[in-house]
């Protein structure tokens, strides 16, 4: 029997153009996520993907729907609420150099979501990074070095780390490995994989690339022009019957059989 973690429900969300119009960049999106699987959204740049993504973050309200989590809709929240709520959902993005302050040393980035929440002292800092530091396969004295310092592959590793300091139970990926090359990817995947399995991580991997969300996604949703054009299971992905899925999946597999 599924355990369902997040109910998105019909969103809405239109945008104010210049001319007195209306951009309906979600129209009616409805998508229940597992426990302890990860959820892919797929579709080319302007689909509406990121859009929903700021929806589930309660970066901006919808027009109309709701995302209901641990039993309350979180597109109303406000507030302590709406800021304690970020303990139970985190987000890796595909730059992270865009969330980190290049003069803080990785311990002092991973460890800061903890010191925003008040949940750890100074003189745990180090004990603490130097923890997290194992969970993403990277060496101790990392916690010393500075974000210029580390390849894009680390990078991304100290990324995952920070979103896992408060051991959330979902973790957005938006477009999280796509920067990378195809070999770093991979690893990255494999880390992700195996956190899921040893901590019951829930992920909605948001990207355009099915050719990577076969490889360890439990379910796909595909979207174009605002919908949901397809919903599929990862390993099931040659079923596809909307073109526009067909179409994305031309691009890497043959599907005659």
């Amino acid at each position: 029997m599924s355990d369902i973690i997040m109910q998105i429900q019909d969103i809405v969300k239109e945008f104010p153009l210049a001319d007195g119009s209306t951009l309906r960049a979600c129209n009616g999106i409805s998508i229940d996520v597992e426990r302890g699987e990860t959820l892919a959204i797929v579709g080319e740049s302007g689909c509406g993907k990121s859009t929903l993504v700021k929806t589930i973050m309660n970066m901006h309200a919808p027009t109309s729907g709701s995302v209901i989590f641990r039993g309350k809709d979180i597109t109303k929240l406000t507030g302590e609420e709406k800021r304690q709520n970020y303990r139970h959902i985190q987000m890796v993005f595909q730059d992270p150099t865009a969330a980190f302050n290049p003069k803080m040393k990785v311990r002092d980035i991973i460890c800061e979501p903890l010191r925003n929440f008040d949940l750890i002292s100074k003189a745990d800092v180090d004990a603490k990074a130097r923890e997290l530091l194992k969970m993403v396969d990277l060496p101790e004295d990392f916690a010393d070095r500075y974000p210029n310092n580390m390849s894009g592959g680390q990078r991304q590793r100290v990324a995952i780390a920070r979103a896992l300091a408060l051991e959330p139970e979902i973790i957005v990926c938006d477009e999280a490995t796509s920067a990378l090359d195809v070999s770093v990817q991979d690893t990255i995947i494999e880390l992700l994989v195996r956190l899921q399995k040893e901590k019951g991580i829930t992920y909605l991997f948001i990207c355009h690339d099915l050719a990577l969300v076969h490889l360890f996604c439990h379910k796909v949703v595909v979207m174009y022009k605002g919908e949901v054009v397809e919903r599929l299971n990862g390993d099931a992905l040659a079923e596809a019957q909307h073109p526009y899925t067909k179409q994305l999946l031309s691009a890497v597999y043959n599907l005659e059989r």
